[in-house]
């Protein structure tokens, strides 16, 4: 379907659609003020406004209660192959047991369940973020869990309006890349935690085989100008290759002046490292 397919269906019928990829009645609602659309890159302004500046928590946790549970065996396999969590439905029994018993520990501490944008993701790497965010305060978990459903509806609604001019999207605001330099190697399955200057979580991943995190935030989610850091958990890296390190953390205090690309890439070794703003 092309843009101008979508804005010309019956007002009901484009409602439906939103619906379908973010189950926010208020998001759906207030988005519906401006049908038909102007453009792909307006309506993603108006979608990332309104979610973070209109909706509400309330609003929040009506969308996660529109997922699967993350691990929930018979969900997986009836409903969601060949999804985002697709990864999921491949996974072995016993790491599908471990993924459902920490999404129930994680929805009895926090009242909603576990909320990950799934796409391009093992369940063993979802595993990992899971039980990193078990962490997580339940304040933490809701700005987080917010997050990482703005990311879900982005995509549906590119599969959905794949004929649309969508060029425009670009990584997150706020992108990192890791390199070992004791061996030479990118640093993968770091958990980084992206905190405001209160020291709030506000973003979390870990980072991919090429040692990044090129999805910290949502497509077009520009944090305000101020303070904040970017912590890397070094010593389960190290610890994971039975590596003695003398830091066992590094927190990175850095400041956004605007809406440009951050690329905060992190050099390690088990005795030092450094830093830099890159490109």
């Amino acid at each position: 379907m092309t843009w101008n397919q979508w804005n010309e269906l019956p007002a009901e019928e484009a409602a439906k659609m939103l619906f379908s990829c973010c189950g926010s009645n208020r998001w759906v609602k207030e988005l519906m003020r401006g049908f038909p659309f102007q453009s792909e890159e307006k309506w993603v302004e108006e979608s990332i406004r309104i979610w973070y500046e209109v909706c509400t928590e309330t609003d929040w946790i009506e969308s996660f209660g529109h997922h699967p549970k993350i691990g929930d065996l018979s969900s997986l396999k009836e409903k969601f192959a060949g999804t985002e969590q697709a990864g999921v439905a491949k996974a072995t029994e016993d790491l599908l047991r471990k993924l459902s018993l920490s999404n129930a520990e994680y929805e009895a501490r926090n009242g909603f369940i576990f909320i990950i944008c799934a796409t391009g993701k093992s369940a063993g790497e979802m595993l990992d973020l899971l039980q990193d965010r078990l962490r997580n305060s339940r304040e933490e978990e809701i700005r987080i869990a917010a997050g990482e459903q703005m990311k879900i509806p982005l995509i549906r609604i590119q599969k959905l309006l794949h004929q649309a001019n969508w060029k425009f999207l670009k990584n997150s605001h706020i992108t990192t890349h890791v390199l070992d330099t004791s061996i030479g190697k990118t640093g993968q399955n770091i958990c980084i935690r992206l905190k405001d200057e209160q020291r709030n979580t506000i973003a979390q991943g870990r980072t991919n085989q090429d040692g990044r995190i090129p999805d910290l935030l949502p497509p077009m989610r520009f944090l305000p100008a101020g303070n904040y850091h970017m912590v890397f958990d070094t010593l389960s890296y190290f610890d994971a290759g039975n590596v003695k390190v003398f830091y066992p953390e590094v927190d990175i205090h850095f400041t956004v002046f605007d809406t440009t690309h951050y690329h905060i890439p992190l050099l390690i070794n088990p005795f030092g490292y450094s830093t830099y703003r890159g490109s």
